[in-house]
């Protein structure tokens, strides 16, 4: 299995009924690209979405899951229920969920094992806070958080990790291209499976450097936030990643 190029949207709770428009206007954008598209609305949306996106390249997924398939959890979403609802991917163990809601790696391990077996492909986040790296421990933090994150099964071989420094997050800063090279590569070599395994970039992706971020080696797409709320520019981004039979890395 060949690396492959995926450009992905976070909606994060953003998003109506009235907002699908949006993907009849992304459904020629992603049928001419290289790239494999996603986009992750709130639960609300994915089986609309999903609906939709019907017969069209454009792959939905969910922004969290719990670590069990149903029970006495208030207000969680399983991974089957994912998919139920019309999913392929989950993103996990973003900065925001660790944060705010004090997520640890084993917490975003056991999500990714649930994940895996529920048929979805885990989007494994990880990343520094500035504080860290003006510290130089930003490659320390993120191989910490890529040991305790990773499902320990090494079976499980479809799986996408996401970079993004904390410090990139909605702020409009956006880590040099040198140090996405040095952290993609990094991450890359403590990878079970290295040759297959998607890394993304996340942190202020936006039209104006996704094309320069997709030319690096070790970045195979990127994990856009705000830019995938609006079609135009989202579509810029997938643009961006190459168009047509362009070959796999």
């Amino acid at each position: 299995m060949s690396r492959r190029t995926l450009i992905a949207g976070n909606w994060k709770m953003n998003g109506l009924t009235g907002s699908l428009d949006y993907f009849r206007e992304l459904a020629p954008v992603a049928a001419d690209s290289a790239a494999e598209v996603l986009v992750c609305p709130p639960a609300t949306l994915i089986h609309p979405v999903a609906q939709a996106c019907r017969g069209t390249r454009i792959r939905v997924g969910g922004q969290d899951c719990h670590a069990r398939n149903s029970g006495a959890h208030t207000g969680d979403i399983s991974a089957p229920m994912l998919r139920d609802a019309g999913a392929s991917h989950v993103i996990l163990g973003h900065s925001e969920r660790r944060a705010g809601h004090g997520e640890r790696d084993m917490d975003v391990q056991a999500k990714a094992a649930a994940a895996s077996a529920a048929g979805l492909v885990p989007v494994i986040c990880v990343g520094e806070t500035l504080t860290e790296r003006e510290a130089g421990q930003a490659v320390e933090v993120v191989a910490r958080q890529l040991a305790g994150s990773l499902p320990e099964n090494s079976a499980i071989v479809d799986l996408v990790i996401a970079y993004e420094p904390v410090w990139a997050i909605g702020t409009g800063l956006t880590a040099s291209l040198t140090d996405v090279a040095e952290m993609h590569a990094a991450i890359r070599e403590r990878l079970k499976n290295p040759l297959t395994t998607c890394i993304l970039y996340g942190g202020s992706v936006k039209p104006d450097n996704a094309e320069a971020l997709l030319s690096l080696a070790d970045v195979d797409g990127a994990l856009v936030g705000g830019a995938s709320l609006d079609v135009t520019d989202f579509s810029a981004i997938v643009r961006a990643a190459g168009s047509g039979t362009q070959l796999a890395r």
